[in-house]
């Protein structure tokens, strides 16, 4: 049984929207502001960027950057400003690579964990597959990892020693899928199998509308959902035991 004790954490749902830059940093800006006494939030996946444009393109390789651009210099003064970590997206450029990319910035903005999506989901032929073992890091006394949306059905396998060396999987996600939500599913499996709380900070609804948006939740180690998002609720959070 651990016996660890478990910050405060929240996922953002930021609506989505395509190439609006400057708004989504403002949107995320006041979510923040907004979420008081937590130790750390998580943003979704290209929660800055957006995912898919209201035509379908997916390549997002037109607002990529290094790991310490103008993106990742803002999520550090966040952290610093609100007293905070911060687990954000950056669309990452390595030389002739680019990759789906999430990192974590601590209360005093420093980066204490980075990872690439290792398995890019078939529309996102810019990115390139992550190089990177999911992080493992220490926050408030809990360990943490990462993984990225269409990561997930690979974890058991691909990270099985990571998801069992950590309290809580951060899964920030833009989940596409028709029809009933396997998340409903596989969440909470995984969460018992590792005995690992899971934050699920999924893209909110907006343009272009898909079905997956929403639904962003908490689920504790045993598998229970403490708390959902629900449309009108943007931030959602929980205490971890």
């Amino acid at each position: 049984m651990r016996t660890r004790s478990f910050p405060t954490v929240a996922a953002l749902e930021v609506p989505h929207r395509f190439g609006a830059i400057n708004a989504q940093r403002a949107e995320v800006e006041r979510l923040i502001s907004d979420s008081p006494g937590v130790d750390l939030v998580l943003l979704s996946e290209c929660a800055i960027t957006g995912y898919v444009s209201p035509v379908g393109d997916f390549d997002l390789r037109r607002f990529a950057e290094p790991i310490d651009g103008a993106t990742g210099a803002q999520f550090a003064e966040l952290a610093r400003r609100y007293d905070v970590a911060i687990a954000g997206p950056i669309i990452e450029q390595v030389s002739s690579d680019t990759f789906n990319a999430h990192v974590v910035w601590d209360r005093g903005g420093n980066r204490i964990a980075h990872y690439r999506k290792r398995h890019p989901w078939i529309p996102e032929t810019w990115a390139s597959p992550g190089d990177l073992r999911p992080p493992l890091f220490e926050l408030g006394g809990a360990i943490f990892t990462l993984a990225i949306c269409f990561d997930l059905h690979f974890l058991a396998n691909d990270a099985a020693s990571e998801l069992a060396a950590a309290d809580v999987l951060l899964f920030p996600s833009a989940w596409t899928e028709e029809g009933a939500d396997s998340r409903d599913e596989l969440l909470p499996a995984l969460a018992q199998e590792f005995e690992i709380a899971v934050v699920n900070a999924n893209w909110g609804v907006g343009a272009p509308l898909v079905e997956g948006q929403g639904a962003s939740r908490i689920i504790d180690r045993r598998g229970r959902e403490l708390v959902r998002a629900d449309g009108v609720r943007r931030i959602i959070s929980a205490a971890l035991e």
